[in-house]
């Protein structure tokens, strides 16, 4: 039997520098603990809450959507004829992603990679159809680089995400359809960056929209290759914002509203985010009202959970004032390309922080609503109308602490990558519940990954909840196998999906690789060359991994998942 690997994130390769890393990391965050109220701590330990990236409590934010406009280094390509400044932009992005990389703890994008970069060309004087070649060879050279370099903390590769679909001017097309085709040709062991095709009326959603053609090619790349997901700004959580300041951040983060400025993302930073378990607080729920009600129960469990959530908000405040007191030297590269909102370097890391958003997360609803009903919330009309009124429960919650604060607070539908095990094993030595034995709990409020459930049923069904969780989230198609060349079949569920209020949509689909020939396909066995030895991309939480190395309730999870 193959050894599981026991990985804290399915991203992480082992190397020298990254066992150090490891040991360095493991220590920080028990002293992190250590040094925080012991009642935060408990919950922590004790499996209430998980407090995201500890070993970064107080020092670096999560995420950012870079401003790369504002302040680009034009006068570093003075005097380079036009390839030396292709060769040299793109190195500049690399740099950029990989000093960043080690300053914060998630994600990065870019809000729209294909229009912001055509500017940026134009300004720097070069024709980007007439260098076709170059641009082609650089852009397959990045996305090679995003899959292939481990080395942020020695053993892990950059979360980039590169949002495309609104630039119609011929440069801008010319990038994203690049980016698009050189992903799909890139090999299958290719899975990374993450790229982001933003879906609007007038641009490209309908056939009539000037980038219908790039929406097809997104979706026959999908098809094949899970990746590009689709940010749609139809839908009713978008619509009233402006597409172009959307994006994505790491594998679902979104943040738009802001009470300093104007919405959308660009130039903001998710600064820190908790995670609450659900099923936890349902099965003292359970156990303490045996002979309860439905309804009993569920008032019971709210009132739990907004306990919990009352201290979550007092370690998220205090995680804030320390990130905002820390030592601006930590943050070089933002000081030098004026990355956020404001520069840095005159409103200090207060004036760029407040932009941020402070996010409590969740996961488990599924089973939370299981174990107090006795039911699936996706099979039954009353519980699922109970399950969307607690959504709607901690969103009234963080609504309030926005209101009282005068901060960012947000609601996160959390992906649970690490804690979607580490709260069940938790769990398991305290209570004895069916919900359990899969060894998992669900994402955030996602059906169920057997549910078998049709996918326009699945959509309909986890659409409402897309507007309530203004923190980040995402739905997925579970689908039996690549739908290569299916371009309309996809569409016509992107189209359901933006009518049912999806915010942010993923395909999925097994796709295994073989070893020894570098066959592709869903097999157990090369059909080509009969070898074993089968390397196999999944999503794990947004991103696509290798499955080998998700860790334990992940990978319990990827086993489990059904069709669609």
């Amino acid at each position: 039997m193959k050894k599981q690997n026991k990985n804290d994130n399915a991203a992480n390769r082992k190397s020298y520098v990254g066992h150090v890393f490891n040991i360095g990391e493991k220590r920080e965050k028990e002293a992190v603990l250590n040094s925080l109220n012991p009642e935060w701590a408990r919950l922590h330990r004790e499996g209430y809450i998980h407090i995201h990236d500890l070993d970064a409590y107080g020092l670096t934010y999560n995420c950012l959507t870079f401003d790369i406009l504002s302040a680009f280094p034009y006068k570093n390509f003075d005097g380079l004829d036009p390839e030396e400044k292709i060769v040299g932009v793109f190195d500049f992005i690399k740099e950029m992603l990989a000093k960043i990389g080690n300053e914060q703890s998630g994600g990065m994008s870019f809000a729209n990679f294909d229009k912001d970069f055509a500017e940026i060309f134009a300004k720097l004087d070069v024709k980007v159809l007439e260098n076709h070649a170059i641009f082609k060879a650089c852009i397959r050279s990045l996305i090679l680089w995003c899959n292939n370099m481990h080395t942020r903390m020695g053993q892990t590769s950059y979360y980039v995400t590169f949002c495309i679909g609104l630039g119609t001017t011929n440069s801008a097309r010319f990038l994203a359809h690049t980016l698009i085709d050189c992903f799909y040709n890139a090999g299958d062991l290719v899975y990374k960056p993450n790229i982001v095709f933003k879906v609007h009326k007038g641009i490209n959603r309908f056939p009539e929209d000037p980038n219908f053609d790039l929406l097809e090619e997104a979706l026959l790349c999908t098809a094949k290759k899970m990746i590009p997901t689709y940010l749609l700004c139809d839908c009713e959580a978008d619509r009233n914002t402006d597409p172009e300041k959307l994006s994505i951040m790491g594998c679902r983060t979104r943040v738009v509203d802001d009470l300093f400025g104007e919405a959308g993302a660009i130039g903001r930073s998710n600064i820190d985010n908790i995670s609450v378990n659900l099923p936890r607080l349902a099965l003292e729920s359970s156990a303490e009202l045996v002979d309860g009600s439905f309804k009993e129960k569920l008032d019971l469990f709210k009132k739990k959970w907004l306990e919990v959530a009352k201290t979550t908000k007092d370690i998220l405040l205090d995680r804030y004032e320390k990130t905002c007191n820390a030592d601006i030297e930590l943050f070089p590269t933002i000081r030098q390309y004026k990355l956020t909102r404001e520069d840095i370097n005159e409103v200090g890391l207060r004036g760029t922080f407040r932009h941020g958003t402070l996010s409590i997360g969740f996961i488990g609803l599924s089973e939370a609503m299981e174990v107090l009903s006795g039911k699936k919330y996706w099979n039954d009309d009353s519980v699922y109308n109970e399950a969307l009124n607690f959504v709607k429960y901690m969103r009234n919650y963080l609504n309030e602490l926005r209101d009282e604060y005068h901060l960012n607070f947000s609601l996160l539908a959390t992906s649970g990558e690490y804690i979607s095990g580490r709260f069940v094993e938790i769990d398991k030595k305290l209570f004895d519940s069916p919900v359990m034995k899969k060894d998992y709990y669900t994402n955030s409020f996602h059906v169920d990954v057997d549910s078998r459930l049709p996918a326009y049923k699945k959509l309909e069904l986890e659409g409402p909840f897309h507007i309530l969780s203004n923190g980040g989230c995402i739905s997925y198609i579970e689908l039996a196998e690549a739908p290569f060349g299916n371009a309309e079949g996809l569409d016509e569920l992107v189209e359901v999906a933006i009518n049912s209020g999806v915010h942010y949509l993923g395909f999925n689909f097994p796709k295994d690789v073989c070893k020894q020939c570098g066959a592709a396909g869903t097999f157990d066995v090369c059909p080509e060359c009969g070898s074993k030895e089968i390397t196999r991309i999944r999503r794990v939480s947004g991103y696509l991994e290798i499955q080998d190395y998700f860790t334990k309730g992940k990978m319990h999870e990827s086993k489990n998942r059904k069709t669609n």
